[in-house]
């Protein structure tokens, strides 16, 4: 399945989480399997956060920091679907595994 994920852009070219385990640098190309994180302040939901849209309106693309994010279109596999209002995006997927496509 198709699906989106907003990513953290980083100067030297890399992408990674934005959240949680916000230190990784994904590779693009290679299947990954989900790990699961626990982080305060975050409720614990163990996958690959996407969705069905490039859009998460409740997420900056631009932070007043520099730093900036970046849509990807990624293949998901082994997922499960949440219903989320449209303020934060619509349906979120939860995925047990991904590979990073292209930024869109």
């Amino acid at each position: 399945m198709i699906a989106y994920k907003l990513l953290k852009l980083r100067k030297d070219g890399s992408v990674g989480p934005l959240f949680i385990n916000a230190a990784a640098r994904l590779p693009v190309g290679e299947w990954m399997e989900a790990e699961a994180h626990k982080r305060k302040g975050f409720a614990f939901r163990p996958g690959w956060h996407c969705t069905l849209k490039p859009i998460a309106p409740h997420l900056k693309e631009e932070l007043s920091s520099g730093q900036r994010r970046q849509w990807w279109r990624v293949a998901i596999s082994n997922y499960k679907t949440y219903d989320r209002p449209e303020s934060q995006g619509g349906t979120w997927v939860l995925a047990e595994n991904m590979k990073l496509i292209e930024p869109v």
